[in-house]
């Protein structure tokens, strides 16, 4: 792998252990396509959705690829009487990461971290790196040292 990433930098620094995956020379585009071309379990990959509660705050929240975020769960997970996605433009702005790649460490603002509790059932999992094509793999324990991460029913 030609280049690092700053989730690598960061994850480096913090003296976590990783493996980093690259899948650039693919034209994956969904969660699933892109653990089809890192020949992984789609439920050991996850994807990093942003939300924003009620009150205005921000919540990162973090899902296997071929699942979605069921809302009401996330809301209940953070104590929001609601939670919605963020408009898609807005992404960039506010965490410094296109969509595609976005990754819950190296946010511009550290939000909140909540993981699906099935991730609890892998020694390792894959995430974005923080750019399209790459993801990095390492255990949900490494990441709760790099991120306030914690765990809760996310998915139905």
């Amino acid at each position: 792998m030609e280049e690092k990433t700053n989730v690598m930098r960061i994850l480096e620094q913090k003296k976590i252990p990783y493996t980093a995956h690259c899948y650039a020379d693919t034209d994956a585009l969904s969660g699933v396509e892109v653990a089809s071309a890192l020949g992984q379990n789609p439920a050991q990959v996850f994807k990093t959705l942003v939300t924003k509660g009620k009150s205005g705050k921000y919540f990162v929240f973090m899902v296997p690829v071929a699942r979605e975020l069921n809302l009401k769960k996330a809301a209940a997970a953070v104590g929001e009487k609601s939670v919605e996605m963020i408009p898609q433009k807005e992404l960039l702005p506010l965490t410094g990461y296109v969509h595609g790649g976005c990754s819950p460490i190296g946010l511009k603002k550290p939000f909140p971290v909540t993981i699906d509790q099935s991730a609890e059932s892998f020694d390792t999992i894959f995430f974005s790196a923080g750019k399209i094509g790459y993801q990095v793999q390492t255990s949900p324990a490494s990441l709760a040292k790099a991120v306030r991460l914690k765990t809760a029913p996310l998915v139905d």
